[in-house]
Order: C-alpha cells, then structure tokens, then sequence
C-alpha cells in the first residue's frame, strides 16, 4: 500500500463528546488537523441520551479553555460558570456549538468499525511505527470507507456498553429473557410514558454509584408527587454493606451537588421510599406468575417480586474494534496499564487521581491514545476535568512539545461519592451510621459526566 507521509494526514478523534470534540480544539489550537467521527447523528449523541439528569459538576468545570477559545468568534456566551447544567443543556449550549465551529472537521453517522495500521495486521513488526493508521467506518446507509490518520485518539467512551445485573459480571441468568422489564439507564420521569411505568410500582434498583443515587431520587421524587406516583416504591439492591462513606462526603464534598446527590440518595432509604438491600449479588432474574421479576442471589436469597428492575452497575469499555492494534491495558479496569494505578476504585476517588496525560495514555502502538471515559476502562472514577487535561496533554505531545505535554494544568475536587475502598462486601454499620443530618436540594450526575 502507497501511504501517504503520514505528518500530511489528519488526527482521527472517535467520538464527538465533551473529551472528543475538546481533543479536535485543542489539536486545531496546536496547529493539527484533526477528524472527528461520530457515530451519532448528532454531536454528543451519548450525552442527548442522558439528557434529564443534572450534572454536579458546574458550567465553570465542564468548558474546556481550548474549545472556549475556539468558539469565541462565533459570538458564543459562556453560561454562567456557576449553574449545573443537565446533559441536554451541555449538549445544546455547548457541544453542538462546538460541533459546528468545527465544521467539516466533524463526520457524523459514522461509526468506526476497526483501526490498524496500513498492510500491517498486529502480529506484523516490519515498519510498524512508519505506516499510518487505517480507520474503517460503517456509515448510517450502510456504505462503508477508510482513512488513513497519523493518529488516532479514542474518545469513544463507555455509555453504549452498560454493566450487566449479574455480580460476576456475566448477565444474571433470565438477564436477557427479562429485558422488557429491565433498563440499563436512569429514567427520565419527566417523559409521561417513562413516569407511568414506573409510577405506582415497585423498582429494584441495582447498583451503589452516583447513577444509582439519580435513580432512587428520582424514585423518590415520584413516589411524594401525589396522584399516579403514591405507592411508587424503590428496592435499592447493592453488593456490598453500606457504611458511614456509602452516600459520599456530603457537605464536605468539594463539589457540592454531588454531596447533595448522595445525601438526598440517604434520605429517599431514611424515609421509606426505597428499602436498602445489602450483600445481594444478583445471580439470576425469574419471572413470577404473574410476570413481575423476582432477583436470586448467589446465597439463594430470593427478594420480593418487583416490577421493573434499573441495572446501573457501571460501564465498561467496547475494545473489539482496536483488536489489530497493540494495546498494553490492566488486566482487571481494562485502563491503559500505565493509567490504571491512579484511578484504581478500591483506591480512589474523583479527587484523589492525579492529573495525568499521554505518558500515562501511552501503549507499545506508538500514536493511539485512549481518553475519557474510554481511558478508564471499568472505573467509575472519571471527571470531565480530568478528560479535558487529557487531551491538552496528548496535543501538546502530537505537536512535539513534552514539555507542556507534561506540564500538569488540573487541580481536582477532592471528596465524593465515586470511590474509596471497599468495592467487595463490608460489614453493614449501625443504624445511626445512616441518619440524615443535612439534606440539601437532590441534583444529579455521573463521574462520566
């Protein structure tokens, strides 16, 4: 194959969310041609998807300084730094905006299908390092096409890949038989046809991280609406016990609406709205008599009959499409092996991760480079903070400068409900551990936020 110099190619970013349309800024601002495909058919399609649920992390933390740039001469405002915007207003006001201002840079309806290098499969040495990437695509009419890229950063994420209900991380046995009944997402009560499914009726909800919180809030919040939402009750099934750090640091946490999140989470099991169940691991899921699901447990436990099971057991990364290619990731958080250590959940939190950037990203493929939500493989410690220094760093390195490629520009929250110790079972604490103190306004939000 006759490649081109590959310097005269394009940066291909996978992916047109918050990390992978600031990775094209911040390669435009570096002098870099980038390519942004997106599989969607709109810019932050995986956002839109999540677009009733409130982020905790305000405006002034969710704009990158190199897309700001960017989108300056467009006449762009900046929300004001100090609101929380949900999904779909980070997607409205934001991305889209930013999605245009990169125009043509930006492919949508194209979903990338594999990455290789050019004539070489992996087990191929020769050259290696010299032949440019070579990134298929399957676009929405089905044709398909290939492009050669110097680079290729994969900013894909992890939300089309939701964790199973099963505890050993295969799908609970009836998993699959009982999708009608099941959802992997948080519901959006606002929608009529959402809230009257689960108005009314009972809901296990699976899962101990800051999704789960959403859900039982929202939960909650139907159940005290009156009219069709009384007698809306929630089953909260979680694998391990619940402890004094359960719910986050509360108003300690330096992100205030995620405190709030994990307080209001404590008070929807204070007040009766959901029931806390403790050290469940959910092997199958069976039908009753009369249709409703039944959750078993590995020890036999069988719960009460629910009607409609929300599975948010986290996310993990789709890696089948880069299979040509050499990647070096842990073999337990499927993270880049260098990156793995610092975000480690049974380790860290959100705000104890620190900083990091392409050396930390980097893997034996010489210019491949995994970020956001990808890079993190199955922690659910992500910010989009740490995202945005991410690309700053792999930009900086793509354009030659080490040193501001390994400048660390990030400071972090610290505190919150997305990690600490303790990922397997703990002793279940006394009843005072969960009494509620403070109870601010609920907001939610995701570490993948």
């Amino acid at each position: 194959m006759n490649a081109p110099a590959t310097t005269d190619l394009p940066v291909v970013v996978i992916g047109a969310g918050p990390i992978g349309l600031a990775a094209a800024a911040h390669l435009v601002d570096r002098g870099i041609a980038p390519l942004v495909l997106e599989a969607g058919a709109t810019a932050g399609a995986a956002v839109r998807g999540w677009a009733h649920v409130r982020l905790f992390s305000t405006w002034g933390e969710v704009v990158d300084r190199a897309a700001e740039k960017l989108l300056a001469p467009t006449g762009w405002a900046h929300p004001d730094p100090a609101s929380y915007p949900s999904g779909g207003d980070w997607a409205e006001q934001y991305l889209q905006p930013l999605a245009h201002a990169l125009g043509e840079r930006v492919r949508l309806d194209s979903r990338v299908t594999g990455v290789s290098r050019a004539g070489r499969d992996r087990i191929v040495d020769a050259d290696r390092d010299q032949q440019p990437f070579v990134v298929r695509i399957a676009r929405a009419d089905g044709r398909e096409e290939q492009i050669l890229a110097r680079a290729v950063i994969d900013a894909s994420g992890t939300w089309a890949t939701p964790g199973p209900a099963g505890a050993c991380g295969l799908p609970a046995l009836g998993e699959g038989a009982a999708a009608d009944r099941i959802t992997y997402r948080v519901p959006d009560i606002g929608d009529p046809a959402v809230r009257a499914r689960y108005a009314g009726r009972r809901t296990a909800v699976i899962g101990s991280g800051a999704s789960a919180f959403t859900a039982l809030v929202h939960l909650a919040a139907l159940a005290g609406s009156g009219g069709n939402g009384e007698g809306t009750k929630g089953v909260w099934v979680v694998r391990r016990g619940i402890s004094g750090s359960t719910f986050g640091g509360g108003s300690a946490d330096q992100l205030p609406a995620r405190g709030a999140l994990g307080l209001a989470a404590k008070a929807a099991v204070d007040e009766g709205h959901a029931d806390a169940v403790t050290g469940f691991r959910t092997e199958a899921i069976e039908r009753d008599t009369e249709g409703r699901l039944v959750l078993v447990a590995e020890d036999g436990r069988r719960l009460d009959a629910v009607d409609e099971v929300i599975v948010l057991t986290g996310l993990r990364p789709d890696l089948g499409f880069l299979g040509e290619l050499r990647l070096r990731l842990d073999e337990r958080l499927q993270a880049p092996a260098g990156l793995a250590p610092l975000i480690d959940p049974n380790q860290h939190s959100c705000g104890t991760v620190y900083p990091h950037g392409h050396r930390e990203l980097s893997h034996p493929e010489q210019g491949i480079h995994l970020v956001g939500m990808k890079s993190y493989g199955r922690a659910p410690t992500f910010l989009a903070m740490t995202g945005y220094e991410q690309v700053r760093s792999v930009a900086a390195a793509l354009a030659g400068d080490l040193e501001a490629a390994d400048r660390v520009e990030l400071a972090l929250p610290e505190t919150g409900v997305c990690g600490g110790a303790g990922l397997f079972d703990t002793p279940a604490p006394s009843a005072a551990a969960l009494a509620v103190t403070d109870v601010s306004a609920p907001v939610g939000g995701c570490c993948g936020s």
